[in-house]
């Protein structure tokens, strides 16, 4: 099993790395996966953008753009999160920053499972998602 921290240009140390890392396995379970490889790094907005651009064919600042690489029935991803981008979403949905970064990297790792967003439907259960494991993250480590 091997979640991996990593900061591209972004000077940002994530918190709570070790609860982060057992919440997430908790999902991997919860979705009958195996852990192969995930990688969530760091990076700014102008990082993610030009990310966005060369791979998506997106002209557009996002909050996280996620490489799944798996095969079968195994976690094995690269998932690029935008501090900046995570920051301003906060202080417009009023949530607290270390809320958003949860809600962001759950949002990945949903995909990684198949959860898709692009209907108004599918968005709608996919944020039902993301409450659902943020929450568990919180009853299940306390901080």
């Amino acid at each position: 099993m091997a979640f991996h921290f990593h900061n591209a240009d972004h000077p940002f140390r994530c918190p709570e790395r070790k609860n982060i890392r057992s919440w997430l396995s908790d999902f991997a379970v919860h979705h009958k996966r195996n852990i192969h490889e995930v990688a969530v790094i760091f990076c700014s907005d102008e990082y993610l953008l030009e990310i966005n651009r060369a791979h998506l064919d997106h002209d557009y600042y996002t909050d996280i753009i996620t490489f799944d690489y798996a095969e079968n029935d195994s976690l094995h991803a690269d998932l690029f999160l935008s501090i900046d981008r995570i920051k301003e979403n906060a202080k417009l949905h009023k949530q607290l920053f270390f809320n958003e970064l949860l809600r962001v990297i759950i949002h990945g790792h949903l995909h990684l499972v198949g959860y898709k967003d692009k209907t108004e439907n599918e968005a709608s259960i996919m944020r039902e998602r993301e409450d659902y494991w943020v929450q568990r993250y919180y009853q299940n480590h306390c901080r």
